[in-house]
């Protein structure tokens, strides 16, 4: 039976989904308001939407900034989040700090596509000012924006801010849930790599340098620990099977929430980044698979690419790939190269 609370509810929290879709905004005067649980919501923009615990909960201890849709057609967490805000506004999930919820290329979504003109996940840390005719530059500058504004009110200490942009793969994976952590120069976050085996991430990439994607931009810019999640494959809206993300989601609602996570569990393995092949030409070549798995291990002296007089050729006994893609517009990245870094890296977690 549904409550007189839910029936009063505004349609935005009950579906915040539906709501941005169709292009619907709140009404001048009704920007924010105080859900049935008691939480305080403010709309911020298109897809953008601030949660806040009911005054009574007391002190705040973290900020987190939760995202997805940053591709278009990643649909999985874009309905996980959606479900958070109807359960939150709802009273039927705790919440315990500030929550900022991110449905990122709201277009592309409108359209089932990844993107319209330009990746959104590499048009930050200001590169969106590179290409100002792109309809995804003015978008990165927003989120920007609302990232900056959100994570300054928080406070500047370990553990008071945390990103999580969640996506799915365009191909399988040998992990098929796994995660990337941007490079910042910092110690790495053992909390992070407690919620990620937390959310049964079983694979860690480590950027080894600075990028333009949506989490290295609040990890450098706003002092977050910021990680990106790969949970799955793409689907559209309505076709995924929810309960594959179940681990991500429920690690997500125990950080918003104030829960605990389970310390028997084993932290996940990690890769980390030694090299990238780059498109340089439309002569490139990408000599795999089409459907070959991201973290497929190749030997050394393995040819993966060549381009004019450009050649990859593995250099270690063992290299695997990552996002290979040679569709990518000349002058991207075409795929990653990572090694097994699982040992040192969690000796030296923080």
């Amino acid at each position: 039976m549904i409550s007189s609370a839910e029936k009063s509810m505004p349609a935005m929290l009950d579906d915040f989904l539906a709501f941005t879709l169709a292009g619907n905004r709140p009404a001048d005067a009704a920007h924010e308001g105080e859900c049935a649980s008691g939480a305080r919501w403010t709309w911020i923009d298109d897809g953008v939407l601030q949660l806040e615990p009911a005054a009574s909960s007391g002190g705040v201890g973290h900020s987190v900034l939760a995202s997805a849709g940053i591709h278009g057609d990643e649909t999985a967490p874009i309905e996980l989040l959606s479900l958070l805000v109807r359960d939150i506004a709802r009273g039927q999930a705790a919440l315990a700090c500030r929550l900022l919820v991110v449905l990122g290329n709201v277009q592309a979504m409108r359209e089932s596509r990844r993107y319209i003109d330009d990746d959104l996940n590499r048009l930050f840390s200001g590169r969106h000012a590179q290409l100002p005719a792109s309809r995804e530059a003015p978008r990165a500058a927003v989120l920007e924006q609302a990232a900056e504004h959100f994570f300054a009110a928080a406070p500047d200490m370990p553990g008071a801010r945390w990103h999580i942009d969640m996506h799915t793969a365009i191909r399988a994976s040998v992990f098929e849930q796994f995660a990337l952590l941007p490079h910042t120069g910092a110690p790495l976050s053992r909390a992070m790599f407690e919620w990620l085996r937390d959310a049964r991430i079983a694979a860690v990439l480590l950027h080894t340098t600075k990028g333009n994607t949506f989490s290295h931009f609040t990890a450098e810019a706003c002092g977050a620990d910021a990680c990106t999640l790969e949970l799955g494959k793409v689907r559209p809206f309505g076709q995924n099977d929810l309960a594959r993300f179940a681990g991500a989601d429920a690690a997500l609602r125990q950080l918003v929430g104030g829960g605990r996570g389970d310390d028997g569990l084993p932290l996940p393995r990690v890769f980390t980044v030694i090299d990238q092949i780059t498109k340089r030409s439309d002569d490139f070549e990408l000599l795999l698979a089409s459907d070959v798995a991201n973290f497929t291990a190749y030997g050394r002296g393995t040819l993966l690419a060549r381009d004019g007089e450009y050649r990859y050729v593995v250099r270690h006994d063992e290299e695997r790939i990552v996002f290979p893609n040679a569709a990518v517009k000349p002058g991207l990245r075409a795929g990653l190269l990572v090694v097994e870094t699982t040992g040192q890296t969690h000796a030296g977690l923080r």
